[in-house]
């Protein structure tokens, strides 16, 4: 676990912009939870990372400068790091991924009607309510 981490959108995280603490967790484990660091947070400093400048901007836009990963699911520590690595290779693949660029779409014709026609049926239910003679300015 003291080596670099290379994700499998092929993201390297040198084992020293890792920062990991441990403390006493919650969750399953009985009265073992209480005496046992099993809770565990990973740190990792973004600007370490081995990326082009590209997927680098990227990164920093979506996700800032650092990453902050608190797991305490699993009972022992171990399984905790495990997942904590896990989830941050998926959180900064996700975040190294383009943006899909969306294309803008037309108003059907149809919908254009039918919000055309709920304004004049409600402009008309507005103008009932009126006195008759009140200026319409």
């Amino acid at each position: 676990m003291d080596d670099e981490l290379v994700t499998p959108g092929g993201i390297v995280i040198p084992a020293g912009a890792m920062t990991w603490r441990f403390s006493r967790g919650t969750g399953p484990g009985g009265q073992g939870v209480n005496t046992t660091d099993s809770r565990v947070e990973l740190v990792v400093d973004l600007a370490a990372l081995v990326i082009s400048r590209e997927v680098a901007d990227r990164v920093r836009d979506t996700l800032g400068d650092s990453l902050r990963i608190v797991v305490s699911t699993e009972r022992s520590q171990l399984r905790n790091r495990e997942s904590a690595l896990r989830r941050l290779a998926e959180r900064l693949d996700a975040a190294a991924r383009p943006r899909r660029h969306r294309t803008p779409t037309r108003r059907t014709a149809g919908s254009v009607r039918r919000r055309l026609e709920a304004k004049r049926l409600r402009s008309q239910l507005k103008a009932k309510r009126r006195e008759p003679g009140e200026d319409a300015s």
